[in-house]
């Protein structure tokens, strides 16, 4: 009894899955490819309806620049800040800049050797192995 239930319930699911596959061929045939085709404004709205000739705008090709405008020179300022700690036996410190609190590791060979901690110095920046390193460092006071 439940093998005959079973196997009723199997065919009437054929049977449902094979109309709906001829309903989607059906619905499906009507559309053309010029029904799905999908046209833009010149106001960026999609539209169905082809644009007019006559409302295209001609644009010179002369009149379009591509480019990027020129940087104008900076006057490089340098970096202000004060010894935050030196140690002279090793030959090394940090600089903290004034107006960040960023410290910035330095050697004595980029700094003269009066140097000492609470001096106020300007200096450049330069890539390092572990980030940047604080170079031409020059006392202000």
């Amino acid at each position: 009894m439940i093998k005959k239930e079973f196997e009723k319930k199997r065919k009437e699911k054929k049977q449902e899955k094979q109309q709906r596959r001829e309903h989607r061929k059906k619905s499906n045939a009507s559309k053309s490819f010029e029904d799905m085709i999908a046209y833009v404004d010149e106001f960026g709205n999609i539209t169905d309806t082809p644009p007019e000739p006559k409302k295209q705008e001609k644009v010179a090709i002369e009149s379009i620049v591509i480019s990027t405008p020129k940087k104008e020179e900076e006057e490089i300022t340098p970096l202000t800040g004060k010894v935050d700690f030196f140690n002279s036996d090793r030959g090394f410190g940090f600089i903290k800049k004034t107006n960040s609190g960023e410290k910035y590791f330095f050697h004595i060979n980029n700094a003269f050797a009066s140097i000492e901690e609470g001096n106020t110095v300007t200096f450049d920046l330069e890539r390092g192995k572990m980030g940047m390193n604080a170079v031409n460092i020059t006392i202000l006071e």
